[in-house]
């Protein structure tokens, strides 16, 4: 039996599906009774997993159509099963994985583009950046129900004690100059190390995350992009080693906590902490009352941050791909979208589900993260599937900076690394390998 689907269709025209060709995952119907299987990476927090097993089974129990069967897997072997599961033909009918990921999936025809499923209506009410960080080349291959958020926690007390100002929003950012003063401020209050970066993961994904703003900010970056080419002259150009040159002297000057015990901000050390929207609710626990979220400073172009966190996409294969989008159109509903935010204290992915919430919506506490994924300043991870090469090398280098290697020296072996890793692979030709 086939079920009709108008919302599958863009705007409800099922003739924009035709003009898209014949790659259209969804054509608005279901041929029922559907059943398929989704994989999910299991975080080390058990939150979310129960918060998906709980999805699933809500979904299940709501109609008779399509059923899905949940498989977890560890978080830590997660990107290696994908990769064997794709290379022997053996991926599940809905994946999630890490977005910046999403462009070599794509790249090598591991995904389904999904532009034809997702209803004109939802688009509008997503966050531009699920959006951005979801396309690739022109076409949409994953959808999130949060995105991420990043800035400055800092203690208004601490900071009105040392007597420093407040920014107010984006365009009232202090200065990476300022910023130093501030640090040094701090200090005299008998803060020896007032700045948190949680220095021991600066060479995982948070030292790629949380640190290219600075070199995007200066006007660097860890790509050439209007070719995706080569990093020569970008990652490793002036802009790029005067940011993270800063950065170094932060550290170096013995401002930045070494925070081993991942409490330098919670427990006080450090009045300021540059991290995620995951710190937010022990960060607000520990300081009730004395927690305010400021951008990241501007090292030259404005201040800039990151965007992006987990995303969903349908694998190439046969599965029905409007009974893989029902489901994920189940999980964008705003009641789901919360059940998951409420307990991994991500950024809702819809305006409609960031109104419901204390902290997100207009007036709340952390609506500086909603500015900034809504007006530019966040920015996408670099989009090419060249991306796990240029993270890998950016964030080692980044941590051989922070532990005192000359700065240039440690960019141009990331260089190297990059543009080998985009020979290796004659430059991503858009036709996939």
């Amino acid at each position: 039996m086939a079920l009709l689907l108008g919302g599958c269709d863009v705007g409800g025209d099922r003739g924009e599906n035709t003009r898209r060709g014949a790659d259209a995952t969804c054509d608005g119907r279901i041929d029922t009774p559907a059943q398929i299987t989704m994989w999910f990476h299991e975080p080390a927090a058990r939150g979310e997993l129960d918060a998906v097993r709980a999805q699933v089974k809500a979904f299940n129990t709501s109609q008779d159509e399509v059923k899905v069967r949940l498989v977890s897997l560890p978080e830590g072997e997660y990107d290696d099963l994908v990769r064997t599961a794709a290379t022997d033909g053996e991926l599940p009918d809905l994946l999630d994985f890490d977005a910046p990921k999403l462009f070599s999936h794509a790249w090598a025809g591991d995904l389904r583009p999904i532009d034809s499923c997702v209803p004109e209506e939802l688009r509008a009410d997503l966050l531009p950046s699920v959006l951005e960080q979801g396309t690739y080349r022109g076409r949409l291959w994953g959808i999130g129900t949060f995105d991420s958020g990043l800035g400055l926690y800092v203690r208004p007390s601490v900071l009105k004690k040392a007597g420093v100002r407040i920014p107010k929003g984006v365009g009232d950012a202090w200065t990476a100059d300022e910023f130093t003063g501030i640090l040094k401020k701090l200090r005299t209050l008998g803060y020896e190390s007032p700045l948190d970066l949680h220095l021991p993961w600066v060479g995982t994904e948070w030292g790629t995350y949380g640190f290219a703003p600075a070199v995007w900010s200066a006007g660097g970056d860890l790509i050439e992009r209007s070719t995706y080419r080569t990093a020569e002259g970008v990652l490793n150009g002036p802009r790029s080693v005067e940011a993270l040159t800063t950065l170094q002297g932060w550290a170096k000057a013995g401002y930045v906590d070494a925070n081993k015990d991942s409490g330098a901000f919670q427990k006080g050390r450090s009045p300021v902490s540059w991290t995620g929207h995951w710190w937010y609710g022990r960060y607000t626990e520990a300081h009730p009352g004395d927690i305010a979220l400021v951008p990241l400073p501007d090292f030259g172009t404005g201040s800039v941050t990151g965007m992006g966190s987990w995303q969903w996409g349908i694998p190439a294969g046969t599965a029905d791909g409007d009974a893989v989008w029902r489901f994920l159109a189940f999980l964008l509903r705003p009641d789901e979208i919360l059940r998951m935010t409420d307990v991994n204290g991500a950024i809702p992915a819809t305006g409609t589900a960031i109104e419901r919430t204390a902290a997100f919506a207009e007036g709340g506490p952390a609506r500086l993260y909603i500015d900034q994924l809504r007006d530019g300043t966040a920015r996408p991870r670099p989009q090419t599937p060249a991306y796990p090469a240029i993270t890998e090398a950016f964030a080692e280098a980044f941590a051989e900076i922070m532990r005192g290697a000359p700065v240039r020296p440690a960019l141009d072996e990331a260089v190297r690394t990059v543009d080998k890793d985009l020979a290796d692979h004659s430059h991503y030709p858009p036709t996939g390998p």
